[in-house]
């Protein structure tokens, strides 16, 4: 199983980032996938989830409004569309995949983590 973000960069506050995490070898369209983050310093935490058919989202209350949470199960891929960006959301961006398909909000839930993709917001 592999899970591969993209997406990632520098960009400065109030801008936009695309973030995608694409997987394979994993029966993608029942897995709930996640978002998490993880800033310098700082315990990896909840971002955003979504449900196996995309029915279902969820968002940690600071991104609510800003962020988007996406699917495509024919390309294997979720997304993460963050808006208005703000530099405390710096953080390498992780995406998981949960295979009891709920898309849960805590970590333990997840059996496959990414690498990671690095985001840097500028003030």
């Amino acid at each position: 199983v592999q899970l591969v973000e993209s997406g990632g960069g520098l960009v400065q506050a109030g801008g936009s980032l695309r973030l995608s995490c694409v997987a394979s070898e994993l029966p993608f369209s029942r897995y709930g996938m996640g978002w998490f983050r993880q800033a310098p310093g700082k315990e990896r935490e909840f971002v955003a989830a979504i449900s196996w058919s995309g029915g279902m989202s969820y968002y940690k209350d600071p991104v609510k409004g800003r962020f988007t949470i996406s699917r495509d199960n024919a390309k294997n891929t979720v997304y993460l569309q963050m808006n208005s960006l703000k530099p405390e959301d710096t953080a390498v961006y992780y995406c998981a995949a949960d295979h009891q398909g709920l898309g849960s909000t805590t970590s333990i839930a997840y059996d496959y983590w990414g690498q990671g993709t690095q985001v840097t917001v500028s003030s």
